[in-house]
């Protein structure tokens, strides 16, 4: 366990290892091409190394739930099953089945660990699939989104399940082993049978012109007709409270009271702007990302509709792990610009100039 941290600047230390490699990222683009033998080696050791430590310091933080908020409700789950306690609850039952398997053989902060390891392997897995020798600049993009640390640390249950959906992607080809993790995901978090069903959606039909359009809608019909939307995912289970909260309690707090939410309802068109210039603008062509962009824009049209409700942050969150892999995707598969290594540095420092920002606002 790493406790000679303090627990009020564990996040802190987390960040401002990531503006030290945001600005490495930078120089390196300012002095190299992307497929400089020393920008490759640069990416493969800063990535290892930053992929080891990341996991063993979110794995092996300490129990606590004033700064980790339902980490100690996980613990004393935990701690129930490793006196020989059944389980005892009715939903989500394959969860705690797999945590109670783990406190017969594990103590407490190598279960944490465990979870860390399933939470960021897939995310490097993903990027390493799709671009090689330059993963690093996908999983970084991962690794620095606003909501990463929110659930890696706090809502753990719905962060496992949404890699398990990203560990899917990665078998892409390997359709039995794909639809088989797209199941495991949702025995994880019954939540993920919304992006399940809207990329099950773009096998039948993948055109993003028209998803596109039905997002552009959401916003004003929201507007309209907000509590009638709210009203009908309220009456088919959707706002029940849950073990694990889909962000940290200060943003719950913010979302519940401050109505339409127009600056995350800003953040959410980060990957619709990059994937309609790439697709429309740029003439992208790539069914994997085409799949990718529009099981976003399902995922995040229906949060548009509850944006207003006291749950829609347990939507947002179900197309924004999808966020960072549409935005950095077009950069790594083709060439588009003359400095294509200067505009992904830039698309990193403001990726990572929101995350900082929030931090500001929510914790400085």
């Amino acid at each position: 366990m790493i406790d000679f941290i303090p627990l009020e600047y564990y996040y802190e230390v987390y960040l401002y290892y990531c503006m030290i490699t945001v600005l490495f990222i930078l120089l390196h683009s300012v002095v190299l091409q992307i497929n400089d033998i020393k920008n490759i080696f640069f990416l493969k050791g800063i990535g290892i190394i930053t992929l080891l430590l990341l996991t063993v310091y979110i794995g092996y933080r300490p129990v606590s739930g004033k700064y980790f908020i339902d980490m100690s409700t996980y613990a004393l789950h935990f701690d129930h099953y490793a006196n020989g306690g059944s389980v005892y609850v009715t939903e989500d039952v394959f969860f705690h089945n797999f945590m109670r398997l783990c406190a017969l053989v594990v103590d407490v902060n190598t279960f944490f660990f465990i979870c860390a390891i399933i939470y960021i392997i897939p995310m490097y897995i993903v990027s390493k699939k799709y671009f090689k020798e330059y993963w690093f600049y996908s999983f970084f993009m991962f690794i620095i989104a606003f909501s990463f640390w929110t659930y890696g640390t706090n809502g753990i249950r719905n962060g496992l399940a949404t890699s398990i959906f990203l560990l899917a992607v990665s078998f892409y080809n390997k359709k039995i082993i794909m639809y088989t993790l797209l199941f495991m995901s949702t025995l994880f978090h019954k939540s993920l049978v919304l992006p399940v069903s809207a990329f099950l959606i773009t096998v039948f039909y993948n055109n993003p012109k028209h998803f596109l359009y039905a997002w552009l809608l959401a916003t004003p019909i929201s507007i309209a007709t907000g509590s009638f939307w709210v009203g009908l995912f309220t009456s088919i289970g959707f706002g029940d409270d849950r073990l694990s909260g889909y962000l940290t309690s200060e943003l719950d707090e913010s979302i519940k009271s401050s109505g339409f939410r127009f600056d995350f309802l800003f953040y959410s068109s980060f990957p619709v702007l990059a994937g309609w210039y790439f697709i429309f603008k740029r003439k992208f062509e790539d069914k994997i990302y085409n799949q990718l962009f529009n099981t976003y824009l399902i995922a995040n049209t229906f949060w548009v509709l509850v944006i207003t409700a006291n749950f829609s942050n347990r939507f947002a969150y179900l197309s924004w792990f999808l966020m960072s892999l549409i935005i950095i995707y077009p950069f790594l598969k083709k060439q588009f610009f003359k400095n294509q290594q200067l505009n992904i540095a830039l698309v990193t420092v403001a990726y990572f100039g929101f995350t900082y920002l929030m931090f500001t606002i929510y914790y400085g």
